[in-house]
């Protein structure tokens, strides 16, 4: 891709928030004035059920920038990646840049990002090398899961959990968002075959409120990422994964019912009292099973492409998105 100016959609997931909301906007328009590559730009604010007055602070300040500034409004709290994927389809601008509303991501990292997708990348990832969050709640947990995360999927980059990324729309614009699965947006692109970078760029401390977020949503991510793992190696051959364990039961069933048999004929044992015949029919039973999940999974794949996207959130109203 070549160098020039690009027009982007900056959307920023909003939950109880008020008090950032202001500065944020003031930064972001200083941002986007600054930066050369940047044509034409929008701040998509999307709150997620804020209980506080963020809704009304994000009307006022589109009142105030409606060139710029669009709202949407979800009808309850149903997590940031929601929120994310609500912004993220109402994108018009051909790079979307998500980023926090607590003001810990900086504004003007975003052309650093932009200048390294004119160096031909698709997705390029934040890294919160100087992070300003507590070691033992929020560092040590996600050192841990960006190692993990690396791991599984293959894909090492230092910090999935920073929010500030870039990507281009031919590359957001086929992604559903599930679960968590916002954070695992660069190993799922890498898997689709774009390229992915990792810059990195200024974490600064909250100001305002307290983190949504705790060490207890490490568990999520975990089970997320066992859904990451299966979507991008066995998505759309699901017999793969379950048909080898069903044959490795099998395997194993027919074994213990060949020393069944052999205790019998040679050591007059009684089926019914060896072991082996509980052996034969538990893995046979498992092996049936695993392959049965197989077909059924394979049917759902099928309904899964061949049916209409579906969004995982509902829509409240929509200000300045006409």
């Amino acid at each position: 891709m070549t160098e020039g100016k690009r027009s982007v959609s900056i959307v920023v997931p909003v939950y109880n928030e008020e008090e950032s909301l202001r500065p944020l906007h003031a930064e972001i328009t200083a941002a986007m004035e600054k930066t050369p590559a940047v044509a034409d730009y929008e701040i998509i604010l999307v709150d997620d059920g804020s209980r506080d007055r963020s809704v009304e602070v994000c009307r006022e300040l589109h009142a105030a920038d409606p060139a710029h500034v669009r709202v949407i409004v979800l009808r309850r709290n149903f997590g940031q990646t929601a929120a994310m994927a609500a912004g993220f389809d109402a994108a018009r601008h051909g790079v979307i840049v998500p980023m926090d509303a607590d003001l810990q991501n900086d504004p003007a990292d975003i052309g650093l990002l932009l200048a390294k997708l004119d160096e031909g990348y698709d997705v390029v990832s934040g890294w919160r090398a100087n992070r300003q969050d507590k070691a033992l709640s929020r560092k040590l947990p996600s050192l841990v899961a960006n190692r993990l995360i690396g791991w599984i999927t293959g894909v090492r980059i230092h910090d999935y959990g920073c929010t500030l990324k870039a990507y281009t729309r031919d590359v957001t614009e086929h992604m559903n968002f599930y679960g968590e699965l916002h954070r695992f947006l660069p190993a799922l692109a890498s898997w689709a075959g774009a390229r992915v970078a990792e810059i990195p760029v200024n974490h600064r401390s909250r100001q305002f409120g307290a983190s949504k977020y705790g060490i207890g949503r490490t568990i999520r991510v975990i089970l997320d990422l066992i859904t990451v793992k299966f979507l991008m190696s066995y998505s759309t051959k699901p017999m793969q994964v379950f048909g080898k364990w069903g044959a490795v039961s099998l395997g194993i069933g027919f074994f213990a019912g060949l020393m069944t048999v052999w205790d019998k004929l040679f050591y007059h044992l009684s089926v019914n009292r060896n072991g082996w015949a509980l052996v034969c029919l538990l893995f046979f039973l498992m092996g049936m099973q695993f392959i049965s999940m197989g077909l059924l999974g394979e049917i759902s794949i099928r309904t899964y492409y061949e049916s209409q996207k579906k969004t995982i959130y509902t829509v409240r109203e929509k200000i300045g998105t006409e």
